[in-house]
């Protein structure tokens, strides 16, 4: 992963190609700005950032006061993003290019805050003027839409030309940005973003960015295997004195020993508010569970069949899919054989989304056309679905696919319908925004996180006890 090539190493460098050909958005940008309807819509990426940002009353031309923080909590930040163990393999794969080409190299955490920023002196001197240097706030609510801020807010890789970016100020400049995501939680802990003058684009820099990403993924990646390995040392000697089935696993549920288990299990799906004073847990892959602190994480025995548990989940439950935070998915279930929650990955939010807005249920095709607006490409939902009823079991029924009548299912939202699953390109989820923020449509059971009055047309959700079948 590190042998990427260095330009100006002792060799010439390679001529530069013209830049990719962009659509003129300065128009489209002039026109947003006055409140006109724009007569070119720019990438539908940018046009819903910019929409947000609308909403948000953000104003183009003066935009909010610039924050910055002092060196001691940049330090801070530094460690505890975990960021700093990666800086060392970034600076030895990224710095030539970064000298040769005029580029700034700035890798942010998760919220948007510059914690490193290196380059061209020059360049970076005029970055200063529009507050991009260490310890400057770029999350996309105080700066608009950038490279930095908008990749931290929607998890996906974007590259923002020119009048791109939604403050006038940052006209002049190009910057691509690439999430990194902690391979323990799947989260994104921070963006690697590049930036430079909009004349001098190159039209490789986004892949060059997206490269370093996932290098600086391998890199959290060694750093927790190097972690489970010490607890697997603590872990087998206690395995070896247990009576019955037990595993081991870190403090974000990933597996480092286990002994006497049928099912192979790489991780267990903690509760995501914690495992509380009670010695008993209850949880979805392997029922009723005694859990106790070992070390950096925590002994797990299985004290039932979690066969007999699976069968029993669906009955009586209450599925709570929580999306008020833009980051931070939540799936819960009340009731039935237990409580729990845990986090969702990306693309299992938007099925449980697609499938909570439909209660006769959706095939794969129909699902395939809502995540890729491809039909065809069922193949992939059904292996994404096999993996989310590995541990929501009986809450979930297949042909079609759908939630099972007993359960009762509420889905928690932001205010904004442009913060529903704002990494999505999903064009269902697009829809149903645009459905949420007419006033159209509502979600089943939904609540959102201020309360507001239910809107008129709700969309159908999964039948309760007492309801009859509605189509949408």
């Amino acid at each position: 992963m590190r042998n990427i090539a260095h330009l100006g190493r002792g060799e010439p460098a390679p001529a530069r190609s013209a830049p990719e050909p962009e659509p003129d958005t300065g128009r489209t940008h002039e026109q947003m700005a006055s409140g006109e309807v724009p007569t070119r819509a720019p990438r539908p990426e940018i046009g819903d950032s910019w929409e947000r940002l609308r909403r948000l009353g953000l104003d183009p031309e003066r935009g909010r006061e610039p924050e910055h923080l002092g060196p001691a909590e940049v330090e801070h930040r530094r460690r505890s993003s975990g960021l700093d163990a990666v800086m060392p393999a970034l600076r030895s794969a990224l710095l030539d290019p970064v000298s040769d080409l005029p580029l700034i190299l700035a890798v942010a955490d998760s919220s948007g805050t510059l914690l490193w920023h290196e380059g061209p002196r020059q360049l970076r001197r005029s970055g200063d003027l529009i507050g991009f240097m260490t310890g400057g706030h770029w999350g996309e609510d105080a700066v608009g839409t950038n490279g930095i801020g908008t990749v931290a807010r929607t998890g996906r890789p974007m590259r923002v030309h020119s009048t791109e970016h939604y403050m006038l100020n940052q006209h002049a400049w190009t910057c691509v940005g690439a999430p990194v995501r902690d391979p323990r939680t799947g989260r994104v802990a921070g963006v690697v973003d590049l930036s430079g003058p909009a004349r001098g684009v190159h039209p490789q820099l986004l892949a060059l960015a997206v490269t370093a990403a996932k290098l600086a993924e391998t890199e959290l990646r060694a750093a927790q295997l190097e972690s489970l390995h010490r607890l697997r040392t603590v872990a087998e000697p206690v395995l070896a004195q247990a009576t019955g089935p037990a595993l081991v696993v870190d403090r974000d549920g990933w597996t480092a020993a286990a002994a006497g288990l049928l099912t192979p299990v790489n991780r267990l799906r903690l509760p995501a508010d914690g495992w509380g004073a009670a010695p008993v847990h209850w949880l979805p892959s392997l029922g009723h569970c005694a859990v106790e602190p070992l070390a950096d994480g925590w002994l797990v025995r299985p004290l039932t069949d979690c066969r007999q548990a699976v069968s029993e989940q669906a009955a009586g439950a209450r599925l709570v899919l929580d999306l008020s935070s833009a980051d931070h998915p939540v799936v819960s279930v009340r009731g039935g054989a237990g409580n729990w929650s845990h986090p969702l990955s990306p693309r299992h939010a938007e099925l449980l989304l697609l499938l909570a807005t439909h209660q006769p249920g959706r095939t794969a095709a129909q699902l395939a056309d809502g995540l890729f607006g491809d039909p065809s490409r069922t193949v992939t939902v059904r292996a994404e679905l096999s993996r989310l009823r590995r541990y929501l079991g009986g809450l979930l029924e297949h042909r079609p696919y759908r939630f099972a009548e007993s359960v009762q299912v509420e889905v928690v939202r932001p205010q904004d319908a442009y913060q529903l699953l704002p990494a999505s390109s999903a064009p269902g989820i697009r829809r149903l925004r645009a459905l949420l923020d007419s006033g159209s449509v509502m979600l089943p059971g939904c609540r959102t996180t201020d309360r507001p009055q239910p809107l008129p047309g709700a969309i159908p959700c999964p039948r309760q006890a007492d309801d009859a079948p509605q189509p949408i």
